[in-house]
């Protein structure tokens, strides 16, 4: 068996004993992450580890979220195919990729240039063409393309930051943890009739969210 075949293998493990079996039921979120190569957006020394069911470190302090957390943050978010999507974090890119498979286009903000760097060449290198990452302070949103049908914050503020949630469109969905900066709330946020409702989905734990409405604002 070559490394494409055991790779392959390793991910149809993770979509069935990790996510499925926990009740991600959404068919394009599955598949998705049946399709997108997780150990690519893993640094080297962890690739072994990419399809386990934990965080792994990609440099610059910041992490590459579980599996579980990344599909069940996307089955709240439920993308549309026509949908916009900010993502707050790139990270190593690997959420972004999968709401690639499932939205028109993706825009994500990212604090740390060498971090959004390697975002870039890891998205590039899965054909992640509809997604565009820049450098800035993700609290602040991104203002060029909003409103936006779907926002996804990676990292973890005292509150969701007003900014984001004034270029959320109607209907829009916003996925966030929440919280202190040792343990959060996951929050899904929805636009409807021009108000907001919250739901909680439990406890989290993210890196934190810096910028100018998060911590250190």
């Amino acid at each position: 068996m070559d490394g494409r075949d055991r790779f392959t293998e390793l991910r149809e493990l993770m979509v069935e004993g990790q996510l499925a079996a926990r009740g991600i039921r959404n068919a394009r979120v599955l598949a998705a992450m049946r399709e997108i190569p997780r150990h690519l957006f893993v640094p080297e020394p962890y690739r072994s580890e990419a399809y386990a069911d934990c965080p792994l470190p990609i440099g610059g302090g910041q992490t590459i979220s579980q599996p579980f957390i990344v599909g069940f943050m996307t089955e709240l978010l439920d993308p549309h195919p026509e949908d916009t999507v900010l993502e707050i974090g790139a990270g190593s890119g690997y959420q972004a990729a999968i709401l690639s498979r499932l939205a028109k286009t993706v825009v994500s903000v990212e604090r740390l240039p060498d971090v959004a760097e390697m975002a870039r060449k890891n998205l590039a290198a899965t054909g992640a063409g509809n997604v565009l990452v820049k450098v800035g302070d993700g609290t602040l949103g991104w203002r060029e393309f909003a409103p936006y049908d779907g926002i996804l914050v990676t990292a973890a503020g005292p509150a969701v930051p007003p900014a984001l949630l004034d270029q959320l469109a109607e209907g829009g969905r916003l996925v966030a943890p929440v919280g202190d900066r040792e343990v959060q709330d996951l929050v899904r946020m929805t636009r409807a009739g021009g108000r907001i409702r919250e739901e909680r989905y439990g406890g989290v734990r993210f890196v934190p969210l810096i910028g100018k409405q998060g911590w250190g604002g």
